[in-house]
């Protein structure tokens, strides 16, 4: 086969061009490998940081529960010293009319202060309202209602006094609340 001289510069073109274009395919694979690379490692860093707002949140969230858990222990145990705490208050309510039983009163009422004190340095707060008081739905349960000729919604008796552990209720106090006769509500409305 005779080759012309343009069969030539074809030739010297396309050996020219084969490694220039071989030369640009690797760089745009390199490119995109750099370009994945490069994706791959924003992502794994995304996630890096996703992780570690996660655990940071975690980690907070367990100190505030470790830490209600530490202010709200003696829940229980409170809780089943209110019967205890009762039995104490419904003696005491009652001034006993033989000398004897003055004496003993005077020692219950000795060991009802110290429980009370030693509750109170745990945060246990009494809830005791008294007779007159505004009648609290919040710190307050009405057992029963007395109709009355004056103010509605006053405390007329306390059945059992209520308990707070620190902010929060343990037992609402038991309470005897006063509402207006009927023939009032009905001529008010």
């Amino acid at each position: 086969m005779t080759v012309t001289p343009n069969d030539e510069e074809l030739n010297e073109e396309v050996k020219e061009e084969s490694p220039r274009k071989a030369f640009q395919r690797k760089l745009h694979k390199v490119e995109e490998q750099r370009d994945k690379a490069q994706a791959d490692a924003e992502h794994w860093k995304n996630e890096y940081y996703r992780a570690y707002a996660d655990t940071k949140n975690l980690r907070s969230q367990l100190e505030r529960d470790h830490l209600a858990a530490m202010k709200y222990r003696a829940e229980g145990f409170i809780d089943e010293l209110l019967p205890v705490l009762d039995s104490f208050y419904t003696v005491l309510k009652n001034e006993p009319t033989n000398p004897e039983l003055k004496n003993y009163l005077i020692g219950f009422q000795y060991i009802y202060r110290n429980m009370v004190t030693a509750l109170e340095n745990e945060g246990v707060k009494e809830i005791a309202p008294k007779p007159g008081d505004k009648f609290s739905p919040d710190t307050m349960n009405a057992v029963e209602t007395v109709e009355t000729d004056g103010e509605e919604n006053l405390v007329v008796d306390v059945m059992l006094r209520g308990y707070k552990l620190h902010d929060r209720l343990i037992r609402p106090a038991n309470v005897t609340v006063s509402v207006k006769h009927k023939e009032e509500q009905k001529s008010d409305a």
